[in-house]
């Protein structure tokens, strides 16, 4: 049996929503009727999922306690390909290797947010039937589409506009996708509304090859002050498997403005509790406060109430009461001297000298040695490594240097 709770219907297609295709009230109408729907959301393993992917696995979530059925499938045929969504350039291809080695994790860190025992969720691989398209069925799908229409992306107007190539596998990138639409002859996709033009290609391809309409949702995306989503390409985003202090130390150091989207699309929080952020806000409540209370939030739901316990007192610890973290990881070293920016690389506190130079030249390093702290002025400069040296990056990161 599905809800038809009305109110429950409102929030589940208003919280977080961009946009809803054909519109509000056709797939209002539809969950109000207690037809079940078939759901899907599709993800490339192109690398770690992160907190965005998590705003999309809490839709889901969602719709699934309507008592709907959900799919999460994984691109293991697109990944190869390439989303060319939001891109400039074209994407470095990936093998089948490094895709099954990105996706090895995703199921366990997607069922906790899903319930796998709370309705039925399945988890697809659409390489499965990609692969086994023959060339005259290629041609079928294609036909169903134009030139025209798959040149208004956005991102490939600017890569005209700019001289730069438009690589066929990547004009084909959104008739791959469309197809899985129709393959799994699915009600409804769930995604970014980033997505928007594939998505949308998957619901012309459902009408043209199978009469029937699928409904798209377009979720609101988490961005940075710019106006950059937070994601993998911009290296601004948390991973789901981050630790627990990590994810509350990375959403601490977010700008105010992320308060109430990040609470919105990001927590469970009521929507009374939304609105009373928002009131408080305007109101002048300390941003910090209530940017603690996301952070704990965000972290609870990943990780755990203990966990979120955890990160917040060890958080407040370092950034309060001024204190060393109690668990700073090691670099073994067996060298004495070390130029700053190759130690920060050997260290992993830098992926690369060009960041530990900016890192140096930001003023964001230090070496701690008891009480005495030392601010790093000169990327270009020896440091004299002592055993239980700490060098300190920015305010999350810390290394301890042991001897050997």
């Amino acid at each position: 049996m599905t809800v038809t709770d009305k109110q429950k219907v409102e929030e589940v297609l208003t919280r977080g929503v961009e946009n809803i295709y054909p519109n509000k009230q056709d797939v209002e109408k539809v969950l109000l009727s207690g037809k079940k729907l078939k759901i899907y959301c599709g993800f490339d393993p192109t690398g770690k999922l992160h907190i965005g992917h998590g705003v999309i696995f809490e839709k889901l979530r969602q719709f699934q306690e309507l008592g709907h059925e959900i799919i999460i499938l994984i691109g293991d045929f697109t990944a190869t390909i390439g989303d060319p969504t939001g891109k400039n350039q074209t994407r470095k291809p990936l093998t089948r290797k490094q895709v099954l080695a990105n996706a090895k994790d995703y199921k366990r860190q997607i069922l906790k947010i899903l319930d796998s025992k709370k309705s039925k969720v399945r988890f697809l691989h659409n390489e499965k039937w990609s692969n086994k398209l023959r060339p005259v069925d290629l041609l079928s799908v294609f036909s169903q589409f134009t030139h025209a229409r798959l040149l208004e992306r956005d991102m490939f107007q600017e890569r005209i506009k700019a001289g730069q190539d438009i690589h066929m596998h990547e004009f084909l990138y959104p008739i791959f996708q469309a197809y899985d639409s129709v393959t799994m002859d699915v009600d409804m996709e769930i995604g970014g509304n980033d997505q928007t033009f594939n998505m949308l290609a998957g619901r012309t391809l459902m009408k043209k090859m199978k009469n029937k309409e699928k409904f798209v949702i377009a979720m609101k995306l988490l961005v940075d002050p710019t106006g950059k989503k937070m994601g993998k390409t911009e290296g601004n985003m948390i991973n789901l498997d981050d630790d627990p202090k990590d994810i509350y130390g990375k959403v601490m150091g977010w700008s105010d403005a992320l308060i109430v989207p990040g609470f919105e699309i990001c927590t469970r929080v009521t929507m009374q509790d939304l609105a009373d952020i928002k009131n408080s806000l305007a109101s002048g409540a300390s941003p910090r406060d209530l940017k603690a209370r996301l952070a704990r939030e965000i972290v609870k739901l990943y990780c755990g109430v203990k966990n979120a316990k955890i990160a917040e007192e060890e958080f407040d610890k370092v950034f309060r009461n001024k204190e060393l973290p109690s668990d700073i990881p090691v670099f073994q070293t067996d060298k004495k001297v070390y130029f700053i920016s190759d130690l920060l690389l050997d260290a992993k506190l830098a992926l690369s000298k060009n960041e530990a130079k900016r890192l140096v030249d930001g003023g964001g390093v230090e070496t701690i040695i008891g009480d005495k702290k030392e601010r790093v002025a000169d990327w270009k400069k020896e440091v004299v490594l002592e055993d239980g040296m700490i060098i300190k990056v920015g305010s999350r990161r810390f290394v301890k240097i042991i001897i050997k």
